[in-house]
C-alpha cells in the first residue's frame, strides 16, 4: 500500500438472506471478499451471532475487519455504501432488517466529522456485537474519544455493574 494509505476498522452485519450468497454468515463472508476491491483486508474476526436492535427480526451475523485503503474516509464510505447497494440494501427503516451493513468504526487518522460520517462510530462504545469481534483483530486500538482500547471498551460492557445503594444516610 502507498504511504497515503489509512487503516480502518470496519464492522459488517447481516440478518437477511441473499439470493446468491444465502444465509447471513455467508453474506458477511461475501461482503468481506468485496472489500478487496477497495483495499487490503489484513485481519478478520470470526463471525458471531447477535440479537437485532430495534424492530428488525432475525439474529445478525456480525464481523469486524482491519482494512488498509488509500481512500479517504468519505470516499471509503461511498464505496462501502456502493457494496451495500450491490448486495441489495435499501435504506428504508432505521434498524430494519438488512442484507448487509458496513460501518467505519475507527481509522488511523483519529477523529473525523462530516455531516454524513463521524469516526469513531457514535455507537462504538455501546455495541458488544462490534466490540467483541473487534477484540479479536484490534484489541489494542484506542477510541480517540474515551482513550480506551477496544479490549477495555468490551470489558466495560461485560463487567457487572455495582448496585446503586441509594441515598447515603447522614
Amino acid at each position: 500500500m502507498s504511504e497515503a494509505s489509512q487503516t480502518y476498522l470496519i464492522a459488517l452485519g447481516s440478518n437477511r438472506r441473499h439470493a446468491q450468497y444465502g444465509a447471513p454468515p455467508r453474506v458477511v463472508t461475501a461482503a468481506i471478499g468485496q472489500l478487496d476491491a477497495i483495499g487490503t483486508v489484513i485481519a478478520q474476526s470470526s463471525i458471531i451471532a447477535s440479537a437485532p436492535l430495534g424492530p428488525s427480526r432475525g439474529r445478525y451475523a456480525n464481523a469486524v475487519v482491519v482494512l488498509y485503503s488509500a481512500l479517504a474516509p468519505l470516499a471509503l464510505l461511498d464505496r462501502l455504501q456502493r457494496i451495500e447497494r450491490d448486495f441489495g440494501r435499501r435504506r428504508t427503516r432505521r434498524w430494519g432488517a438488512r442484507v448487509i451493513d458496513l460501518d467505519i468504526l475507527l481509522w488511523s487518522g483519529g477523529l473525523f466529522a462530516a455531516p454524513r460520517l463521524t469516526i469513531p462510530h457514535p455507537a462504538l462504545r455501546t455495541r458488544r456485537f462490534v466490540l467483541d469481534p473487534g477484540t479479536q483483530v484490534a484489541a489494542d486500538w484506542r477510541d480517540p474519544v474515551s482513550g480506551h482500547s477496544i479490549r477495555q471498551l468490551a470489558k466495560r460492557l461485560s463487567s457487572p455493574k455495582p448496585l446503586d445503594p441509594g441515598p447515603t444516610p447522614f
